[in-house]
């Protein structure tokens, strides 16, 4: 068995073009070495029954042996608060903080501190194993400690406030309970001895949901929380709880506070990694891998539940323990991409002999794109790195209960699916939950991604990497662009391809891309649609951070977490998230065809419907006998209609002109319909008699000689290669591809728009 975890490593950036820089970050715990080689892939997809792996090795100068070391990884959220001299005024101070603990028997843990751990010198407001608040002072070689009586309670808001009273040689720390009914009311005061007189240490950050672990600007740090913290305030004075409470009240207390040293509000710059203090002082912090923006603070009250209508009813931030967003290591090697290298599927192979008899065989994957407005193909493939991004170490197979009730079989595990149940720190997809049960809405590509290479996870990646294959056996000329690329430039990425593909799985989209393809296709562009459940999540591209996306998944859709209450709106644009088909722009508007149902039982064969024998599209499926089935093989089910399928809905947009050509619509009872198509539950909901969870072939021409052709199924790109290539998915992709290269008109449909002069007469 190959190992394919002894060597991990990530690729920066994610997406390079010919005469750019990449680097390899990588690691290793066990090796102090391996034979690296730079190759462009075919496939990605190790099944005996299918092409199998297929590379090509250009040969480079960074092939060959390279040195690798132990980086490890430190996951967890924070803020950072540099050492300022605001900070080191001797004497009393007190400090107060809506609190919303979300792990409070997880461990000790951090929620306001200037801290040192090395010598545990400062203060630091914290909650203790057993869940109880604790306001802890250390200086000198001694503690003095204030311990709440009672327990906090997971998920209910409660105001904090500690003080340090030096004149009266006293702490105080008190808890509020914000719904002080039924059983909630954790309210509690307690005092204890505190120092009567103290001068802080300095070259000391303060952090919010962690503390430091020494001196320094970027301390390493520990003890992270797992909650929403809200408007922290800090004063040099020691004031009691009410007037604490005050000031936290108060989203934007004055700057001249007599006493006030520092007020965060975390509803500014929401899109950024900065959280602005208002105080005179100006203590601004910078976040630390990521913790979710945009969480409902503590005087959330229900009338909105996008943030950028009212701000400062999310003032919260909500961290997590366990939050990744950068790796943080060194690079290894480094390349510049040689200007007449092909666009691609890249990756850098490591290979290496351990003690064990299993060889290493690891993967690094990166893209090399087509330079923007510099095509040298007619063809386009886009890497759908949004997706890759979504599901990435998604460890969602073995959390979600009824996992094996889905696919109706025993789990199946590889070594990746082991590694990464031992190896959280990797961080996990937006499909899985935090540590405290609440969902992943960040994904970002500063990490190790193992389900993003040859030899890992065959959903997405390896199965887009079929078509690429596919491809290159007939040879097709083609460029690759990306998802993200098309994000941050629109149509114009676009625009130089007679037609592009999109591949097996293009399910998480921004508003950006869906607008550019929806300007591609209206402007003469021909789309080739080989996957199911595409265009169907709404999502945020970060605005300045490359390779980092959004979601949130709201109350609706086939999904596997709920976000908070109020939480539907993307920190990092403002827009809100949820389904495109939520959204006012169904799948079926853009391709025709739209995400229905799950089948992961088996795959089926379509059925040809009589539009296929239409004489327009009779170079569609020359050669091909429409009397017998289509798809009836396949490396995913044994059938090209399966895992996830869509279908024709003229009542969400399937044009008027579209030809319905072929369908499965017999997925028995493991086609499981989408949760958006239930309005009401009964037991002929599945696809054993209900005909409306199928899959569907369309055609539709559209505007100045541009069209479509959906298949509407994941597993369709896993059928291409089946007897050597030759058979009826192959000729039929391949018929259409060569019609849509073909730059003639599609005859016989009426696909002009009309002028604003022949819609609105003049008056």
């Amino acid at each position: 068995m190959t190992d394919t975890t002894a060597v991990l490593g990530y690729a920066w950036p994610l997406v390079v073009s010919p005469g750019e820089e990449v680097a390899f970050h990588l690691s290793s715990a066990t090796l102090e070495g391996a034979e690296a080689t730079l190759i462009r892939v075919r496939c990605a997809d190790p099944d005996p029954d299918g092409p199998g792996l297929r590379f090509h090795q250009p040969g480079t100068a960074i092939d060959g042996p390279v040195a690798l070391r132990n980086q490890p990884l430190r996951p967890g959220s924070c803020a950072i608060i540099p050492d300022a001299p605001a900070l080191n005024r001797p004497g009393s101070l007190s400090l107060g903080l809506f609190l919303y603990p979300t792990a409070p028997l997880a461990g000790a843990q951090t929620i306001l501190a200037r801290w040192r751990d090395d010598t545990a010198e400062g203060w630091r407001l914290a909650l203790n194993t057993e869940a109880q608040l604790e306001f802890t002072i250390g200086a000198g070689g001694r503690l003095w400690r204030a311990t709440a009586p009672r327990a906090v309670i997971e998920r209910e808001w409660i105001f904090v406030a500690a003080s340090l009273d030096t004149g009266a040689g006293r702490i105080a720390l008190t808890q509020s309970s914000l719904d002080p009914q039924a059983g909630r009311d954790t309210g509690c005061t307690t005092t204890a001895e505190g120092p009567g007189a103290i001068t802080w240490a300095t070259e000391t950050a303060l952090t919010i949901a962690a503390h430091a672990l020494e001196p320094g600007a970027a301390p390493r740090t520990a003890g992270h929380f797992d909650g929403k913290i809200d408007r922290p305030r800090i004063l040099s004075a020691a004031l009691d709880a009410a007037a604490i409470r005050a000031l936290a009240e108060n989203p934007s207390p004055a700057p001249a506070e007599p006493d006030l040293v520092a007020a965060w509000d975390f509803s500014r710059d929401m899109s950024t990694d900065i959280i602005r203090d208002l105080s005179a002082n100006r203590l601004d912090g910078t976040l630390r891998q990521m913790p979710m923006r945009a969480a409902t603070g503590a005087n959330w009250d229900g009338r909105t539940v996008q943030w950028t209508e009212a701000p400062e009813l999310y003032g919260a931030i909500h961290f997590h323990s366990d939050d990744m967003h950068d790796a943080g290591w060194s690079p290894d090697l480094r390349f510049t991409i040689p200007a007449e290298w092909r666009s691609g599927f890249y990756a850098l192979r490591l290979c290496a002999r351990q003690d064990s008899d299993d060889p290493v065989e690891s993967f690094v994957a990166f893209f090399v794109r087509a330079p923007l407005g510099k095509p040298r193909s007619e063809l386009a493939f886009v890497a759908s790195t949004a997706t890759f991004l979504a599901y990435a170490n998604s460890a969602l197979r073995m959390d979600q209960v009824h996992a094996e009730a889905m696919l109706e079989g025993l789990l199946a595990l590889s070594r990746d699916d082991v590694y990464l149940q031992e190896h959280r720190e990797l961080g996990l997809s937006t499909y899985d939950t935090h540590s405290d049960g609440s969902g992943w809405c960040y994904s970002t590509a500063r990490r190790p991604i193992i389900n993003m290479r040859p030899r890992g996870a065959t959903f997405n990646y390896g199965n887009d990497t079929h078509i690429i294959d596919w491809l290159e056996q007939i040879g097709q000329d083609h460029d690759i662009i990306v998802d993200d690329d098309i994000h941050r430039h629109g149509a114009q990425a676009l625009a130089p391809y007679r037609c592009v593909i999109t591949g097996s799985h293009p399910e998480y989209f921004s508003r950006s891309m869906i607008e550019a393809f929806d300007s591609y296709q209206r402007n003469g562009g021909r789309h080739i649609y080989l996957g199911g459940n595409g265009f169907y999540w709404r999502i945020g591209w970060h605005p300045t951070q490359p390779h980092a996306m959004e979601i949130r998944r709201g109350m609706n859709g086939l999904r596997t977490w709920e976000g908070e209450a109020g939480e539907n709106a993307l920190s990092f644009t403002g827009e809100p998230s949820g389904l495109w088909r939520s959204n006012g722009r169904p799948p079926q508007r853009l391709v025709g065809v739209g995400f229905d149902a799950q089948v992961f039982t088996r795959s089926y064969p379509y059925e040809w419907r009589e539009p296929a024998r239409d004489p327009r599209v009779a170079w569609a499926v020359e050669g091909i006998d429409l009397d017998a089935p289509l798809g009836d093989f396949g490396l995913r089910g044994g059938g090209a209609a399966g895992l996830e399928v869509d279908r024709v809905e003229p009542t969400l947009g399937s044009p008027p002109h579209l030809l319905w050509l072929a369908t499965a619509d017999r997925l028995g009872y493991g086609g499981v319909p989408t949760l958006e198509e239930l309005r009401t539950l009964h037991r002929g909901a599945m696809g054993d008699q209900n005909a409306r969870v199928r899959a569907d072939i369309a055609f539709f021409p559209t505007a100045r000689g541009g069209a479509v052709f959906s298949t509407g199924s994941i597993a369709w790109a896993c059928a291409l290669s089946h007897n050597n290539y030759d058979n009826s998915v192959s000729r039929l992709t391949g018929n259409v591809l060569r019609r849509f290269l073909d730059p003639s008109p599609f005859e016989g449909f009426d696909t002009q728009e009309r002028s604003l002069e022949g819609i609105c007469p003049e008056a």
